[in-house]
């Protein structure tokens, strides 16, 4: 579908394509890769016909359409949310007014016979047809459901854009280009500006979408989700595998391995022939096999080590000084703008030490409390902040706020005092500026560049308590690894804004989740958040069954309100639940049966007065019925809940 051939893309003596040359297919869903400035960002400009090369074609047939979502646009302001996404369907409108055009032309013309009017008639059923198969008729159910699943309530359709954050303006112009349903999607960072929920939306969206996808994002989750095909960017080439990314991390460290092997078993055949050629040169006994030898080095086809890029981020937070045991304490806590209530009657502790994740949809108020934390803004109820704490903040559009026409090292020069003054540029080395990169002006640095250095102005702060909302937005792969892992490391207390599942995998073991105007605390990782919401949202659908038509039996109601409101993911979800609790009844009826032998083996023993002697005796007997009431109760629960799931379960 689209060839890219011999690519060549440089700036200033800089190559950042040095001959790049692949195939797009109509079923691909490819993931670009690479570290921050590699040239993914650019790589989709071209792609979409927004940036020439320097050499080299980029080839598609004319008939190809493409959908382009950069990662900053300039978005229209005067329309509704829902009349700026019809805009999609200008097309289909332009057809549906020449549809009505011709229509009343047709009803005021009485040449029934004539050629002309039979010409109108022929043109009105060609772009009836037309009309209807590129789905005229469901163009405002599929501009609704869309924008429903990318987070938009049904009271936002009649506001205008101008009222939106810039996030959700450019969740607008995602919709809009996944209505238009474009032979090809090219998305640079589609989920920055998206929750969880959002997130999940649009992966079902795209993995079930028949045109082909091209996509930079830095969400491993929803990269291993979407793609089946992973191409990194590196040092001006790039690696191609049939894999998402997971499977090609794994592929791309075997294949360094086979080719660093297979090179040196080559340079040590080299060595051995070149030391024979040499001992042997001069003797004429031997002097078939020394050209012989010659010869094979010379049509060797040499094995060269492709060249790895091994720049990484070098993060390290320096200790935190000691805080109060308690560092915010949140008691009945509101806030409203004007008549917009966000939040209501708050309760949240965070202790010292705790790593935790703020999570919601956007607009929920998760921002909003982190702005209340930090002081910045006004509020009813109590806020406490503990003894001795010092706040860190990372604003999700800190990397905007520099002065764009500072240089990098200008702008740690800055803030930079006492001794630090002396280390800027180990600094700065350390988060990937080196050498004339300190010199360039923060307006032509990438976003991934500019984060980095809103993020080594936060470090030079003496904090204890990091409050950092969407971190990770424009970091790759390997820089947020690095960021997650100083945060693991960090010794002080931790607040994340974020969406990034696999981010605050592993790092937060207490979420806090934003919905209508309330925040409910869960305690573990964001695997079992998530787990425990799927199940939540089942138990929710089920509540709506008694709903269906009043026309319908009761029984025949339920089965079909569920029929049509679970998809096969969840059906396979409670299907999934259903097989664990089975397990964990099994388990508890054989800890039962266990517990209940020992305590029939102990109720012999005590039946025997010599045993009376050992005073243990007792409270071991006392332990076992405990334990065995406590099963018994796990038990119940379990059976309860498998009853139930049981109850839903009618496919």
């Amino acid at each position: 579908m689209i060839s890219v051939d011999q690519l060549v893309v440089s700036f200033g003596g800089f190559d950042l394509f040095k001959g790049v040359s692949f195939l797009i297919t109509p079923k691909d869903r490819i993931g670009l890769t690479g570290k921050n400035g590699a040239g993914k960002s650019t790589m989709l400009k071209m792609l979409a016909g927004k940036q020439n090369p320097s050499e080299g074609t980029i080839s598609m047939p004319k008939d190809v359409r493409i959908g382009y979502l950069p990662q900053h646009m300039v978005v229209s302001n005067d329309k509704t949310v829902f009349e700026e996404t019809r805009t999609a369907f200008d097309e289909i409108l332009s057809m549906k007014n020449e549809i009505d055009s011709l229509n009343h032309e047709i009803a005021t013309r009485e040449d029934y016979e004539s050629d002309s009017y039979m010409n109108l008639i022929h043109r009105v059923t060609d772009l009836n047809d037309r009309y209807l198969m590129f789905g005229g008729n469901n163009m405002e159910a599929e501009i609704e459901q869309t924008l429903k699943g990318l987070g938009f309530e049904r009271k936002d359709f009649t506001r205008h854009t101008s009222e939106f954050s810039g996030g959700w303006r450019m969740r607008i112009e995602l919709a809009k280009i996944l209505l238009r349903r474009p032979d090809v999607f090219l998305l640079d960072e589609p989920t920055n500006h998206l929750d969880i929920e959002s997130i999940q939306w649009l992966e079902d969206f795209l993995s079930s979408y028949s045109g082909a996808v091209v996509l930079v994002s830095h969400d491993r989750a929803f990269l291993d989700n979407v793609t089946n095909r992973t191409v990194e960017i590196s040092l001006g080439r790039i690696y191609d595998y049939k894999a998402n990314y997971s499977k090609y991390l794994e592929l791309r460290k075997e294949h360094k391995e086979t080719q660093l092997a297979a090179y040196r078993n080559q340079q040590k055949l080299i060595e051995e022939t070149e030391q024979f050629i040499e001992r042997f040169r001069y003797k004429a006994t031997k002097a078939v096999q020394v050209q012989s030898r010659s010869k094979m080095l010379e049509k060797l086809d040499r094995i060269e080590v492709e060249e790895e890029d091994n720049s990484r981020l070098n993060i390290k937070f320096p200790p935190a000084i000691r805080s109060g045991t308690v560092v915010v304490e949140c008691k009945h806590l509101s806030k409203s703008y004007g008549n917009f209530e966000v939040l209501n009657d708050i309760d949240l502790v965070i202790e010292r030490g705790d790593k935790v994740a703020f999570v919601g949809k956007n607009g929920e108020g998760k921002t909003t409390l982190a702005r209340v934390i930090l002081s910045e803004l006004e509020h009813t109820g109590e806020l406490k902040i503990g003894h001795n704490v010092k706040v860190g903040y990372f604003a999700q559009n800190q990397a905007q706020l520099m002065d764009e026409n500072l240089t990098v090292l200008e702008t740690i020069d800055q803030i930079a005092v006492g001794d630090v003054r002396t280390k800027i540029r180990d600094i700065l080395g350390a988060f990937m500026f080196s050498g004339e990169d300190v010199d360039k002006k923060v307006k032509v640095l990438s976003g991934g560049e500019r984060t980095r250095l809103a993020m080594i102005r936060l470090m030079l702060e003496p904090v204890n308590f990091l409050v950092m909302d969407e971190p990770t937005n424009h970091l790759d792969m390997r820089s947020k690894e690095m960021l997650k892992n100083a945060l693991a490391e960090y010794d002080g207390t931790v607040l994340v804004v974020s969406h990034d599942r696999e981010f605050l995998d592993g790092l937060v073991k207490c979420v806090y989740e934003f919905k209508n105007k309330k925040v409910k605390q869960h305690l573990g990782g964001i695997y079992d958040f998530l787990q425990k919401k799927k199940l939540e949202s089942l138990k929710e659908l089920e509540q709506k069954v008694p709903n269906a038509s009043q026309s319908a039996k009761p029984e025949e109601k339920k089965v079909a309100q569920q029929e049509s409101t679970l998809s096969y993911e969840e059906r396979k979800e409670i299907n999934k639940a259903i097989s664990k609790l089975e397990k964990s009844v099994e388990q508890s009826e054989n800890e039962i049966a266990r517990l209940e032998d020992e305590i029939a083996a102990m109720d012999e023993k005590m039946a025997n007065p010599e045993s009376m002697s050992d005073p243990s005796i007792f409270e071991q007997y006392e332990k076992l019925k405990k334990d065995l009431e406590a099963v018994m109760e796990q038990w119940a629960e379990y059976t309860e809940e498998h009853e139930n799931l049981l109850k839903q379960k009618t496919w």
